[in-house]
């Protein structure tokens, strides 16, 4: 390398050198001192009506563990949170609430022509991971659920005051005229 290449090259290094301590002076710089914008002020206390939704200054009341451990918790209602709810934004056009399962289903009746032996039904539960009773009357399947009376092929039970009757299926599952399922 000549003399003058020698020179070119140290001055190229030297501007190379002086712009890179330049630009990390700039990020320090920006680092240390952001831009000129307004500080952020703390919210001032609102003071609303009851039915007001939720402002930033209030923190949000997140219940206790015990009442989301108990299986009746209810989270707390108004209108503004029941028309977000109703009107979600995430749900197809025209969905409708899924109709819940029935808690009881009627598997089969015994009722006896005697009078010696009690009638006895057999009661699927569902709530209870599709458990199965076998039942007279007046027995207890839950705290607020009693059998009241079994007939042939339904059960009438007392779910706290209220009456419910279950029936039992009688649809075909074997098809007798074709000779297989219908199903």
């Amino acid at each position: 390398m000549s003399e003058t290449q020698q020179t070119l090259f140290n001055r190229r290094v030297s501007s190379l050198w002086m712009a890179g301590a330049f630009i990390l002076l700039a990020i320090v710089f920006v680092v240390n001192f952001p831009s000129s914008s307004p500080p952020i002020l703390e919210p001032v206390p609102v003071k609303g009506t009851p039915k007001a939704p939720p402002r930033l200054s209030e923190q949000p009341r997140t219940p206790s563990r015990a009442r989301f451990q108990s299986s009746t918790f209810q989270p707390p209602q108004s209108d503004f949170y029941r028309t977000i709810i109703d009107n979600n934004l995430f749900r197809p056009l025209g969905w409708t609430r899924p109709v819940s399962p029935p808690a009881y289903r009627l598997l089969g009746t015994m009722v006896p022509k005697d009078g010696k032996t009690p009638p006895q039904a057999i009661i699927q539960v569902s709530t209870a991971g599709n458990k199965t009773h076998i039942v007279s009357i007046d027995d207890t399947l839950d705290v607020n659920t009693k059998v009241v009376d079994i007939q042939p092929k339904q059960v009438v039970l007392n779910r706290a005051g209220q009456q419910t009757t279950l029936k039992l299926d009688t649809s075909p599952w074997i098809s007798t005229s074709r000779g297989h399922f219908s199903h």
